[in-house]
């Protein structure tokens, strides 16, 4: 699906499924240097099963035009612009890593618009190291490898995909690889800067799920604790022996974790 936000092209996975205006919407949102390809099993899923789900490229990502957006504000407010040119009311948010910040940002500025919010792998704060933000700003192809390598659990480094063949690190690899150059440092100021976390939980009025990843060096459960306690009606789901990137590495229980919320 293809559709312009504030003069520039965007693009969404649809799972193959025309977007109606009588279905309820999704929007996935995605991690810093990623695209909607890493929410392939969750978003046609839900597009086969009555909602319009839409899997986006943000700004500067995967085939989106654009410049990548450097704040997770600025992101929250895209977002609304997305409902707008959807003529979509209202909609359900799943955020990952950074796009679970600006998920919760955008809920806590447009409470109007929710319905409900999911937040995979999230941290408030989400510090960044600065060895990794120097790479990044480098362009350096080591941040992508200290981002791979700290992605995925002890276990998921070794392999395990459930379907034979699969490379989980050499997959993730060639995503963020394909990202432009600038993309990675811009995603991973935003999220390093973003203060607002636990001030915009404290304001959302939707439901929510949270899932973190027990085995997740990137958003360390820990770090999400406070951003659970602030938010008033909120689901927890942890994932065991899972690192960051838990829809590679659990796509089952991803999805049946937002089966259950969204049913």
């Amino acid at each position: 699906m293809r559709f312009d936000v504030r003069g520039h092209p965007v693009y969404a996975y649809t799972g193959s499924r025309a977007f109606a205006s009588d279905r309820p919407t999704l929007l996935f949102v995605h991690g810093a240097a990623n695209d909607h390809q890493v929410f392939a099993l969750q978003s046609r899923y839900f597009a086969w099963h009555g909602m319009n789900a839409v899997a986006l490229d943000l700004p500067g990502h995967g085939r989106s035009g654009g410049q990548a957006l450097t704040s997770v504000e600025a992101i929250a407010d895209w977002l609304r612009y997305v409902l707008d040119a959807l003529s979509a009311q209202r909609a359900n948010i799943v955020g990952h890593s950074l796009g679970s910040l600006a998920a919760l940002e955008c809920a806590a500025r447009y409470p109007e618009r929710m319905q409900k919010l999911s937040l995979l792998g999230p941290s408030a704060p989400m510090p960044v190291s600065d060895d990794l933000l120097a790479a990044a700003a480098r362009n350096d192809h080591v941040a992508y490898e200290l981002i791979n390598g700290w992605s995925f659990s002890a276990e998921g480094l070794l392999g395990g995909n459930r379907l034979p063949g699969v490379w989980m690190l050499g997959n993730a690899m060639r995503l963020m690889e394909r990202t432009r150059e600038g993309v990675l440092s811009a995603d991973l100021v935003a999220c390093n800067v973003y203060a607002n976390g636990l001030a915009a939980a404290a304001s959302v009025r939707c439901p929510t799920l949270v899932v973190v990843g027990e085995r997740d060096i990137m958003a360390p459960p820990r770090n999400a604790k406070a951003l659970i306690a602030a938010l008033p009606a909120v689901e927890t789901v942890s994932l065991p022996r899972t690192g960051h990137s838990m829809m590679t590495e659990r796509p089952d229980e991803v999805l049946d974790a937002l089966r259950g919320f969204l049913r």
